[in-house]
C-alpha cells in the first residue's frame, strides 16, 4: 500500500510527526515572544502613567513627604522631652527596737553544740570552705571536717546549706 505516493508507510508517518513537532515548537516560540513584548509594553505604559501622575500631583506628594518627616520628628522629640527622669532615692531608716543578735543559749545546751562547733557554723554561714575555716582557726582541715560532721549530726542536717538554715531558724547564728 502506498501513502501519497510513498512506498514505505512508516517513513511517511515519521516525517509527518517531525513536521508537526517543528510547527508546535515554532508556534510556542512565537507565543512566548508576543507575550514578552506585551508584558514589556504594559510595563512601559504603567511607567509613563506613573511619571505623569507624579508630575501632575507633585505638590501633593512633596507636601505629604514633608508632613511625614515632621510628624516623625515631632513624635521622636516629644518622647525625648517628656521622658521621666529616673531618680534614685537613698534614705537611711532607723528601725526602732532592733536589738543586737543574741545566741539562743538554751538551744545550744539542748543540742549539745560546743563553742567551737558554733564558731564553725558561723564561718560556714559566711561562705568559707573547710580549708579556709582551718586556716582561720589555726587547725587542720580534718579537725574542721570532724567538727562539721558532729554539728550536722546534732542539727540533723545533711548539707552545709541545710545546717546554716537550721542554725538560723533555731537562733544560733544571725
Amino acid at each position: 500500500m502506498n501513502c501519497f505516493g510513498c512506498e514505505i508507510h512508516g517513513h511517511c508517518q515519521r516525517l509527518l510527526n517531525c513536521t508537526l513537532s517543528a510547527g508546535i515548537c515554532l508556534m510556542k516560540k512565537h507565543i512566548l515572544i508576543y507575550g514578552l513584548c506585551g508584558g514589556l509594553l504594559i510595563v512601559a505604559l504603567k511607567l509613563i502613567e506613573y511619571r505623569f501622575l507624579v508630575v501632575e500631583h507633585s505638590i501633593e506628594i512633596y507636601g505629604g513627604l514633608i508632613a511625614l518627616i515632621f510628624a516623625g520628628l515631632g513624635i521622636w522629640l516629644g518622647l525625648k522631652l517628656t521622658k521621666k527622669k529616673e531618680t534614685v532615692v537613698v534614705k537611711e531608716v532607723l528601725v526602732e527596737g532592733a536589738q543586737p543578735f543574741a545566741v539562743n543559749e538554751i538551744c545550744l545546751r539542748e543540742l549539745g553544740i560546743t563553742r567551737r562547733e558554733l564558731e564553725i557554723l558561723e564561718l560556714i554561714a559566711a561562705g568559707l570552705s573547710n580549708r579556709e575555716i582551718a586556716e582561720k582557726l589555726f587547725v587542720s582541715e580534718n579537725t574542721v571536717k570532724t567538727h562539721s560532721s558532729r554539728l550536722f549530726d546534732k542539727l540533723s542536717a545533711k548539707r552545709r546549706t541545710q545546717a546554716v538554715q537550721i542554725g538560723k531558724d533555731l537562733g544560733l547564728i544571725p
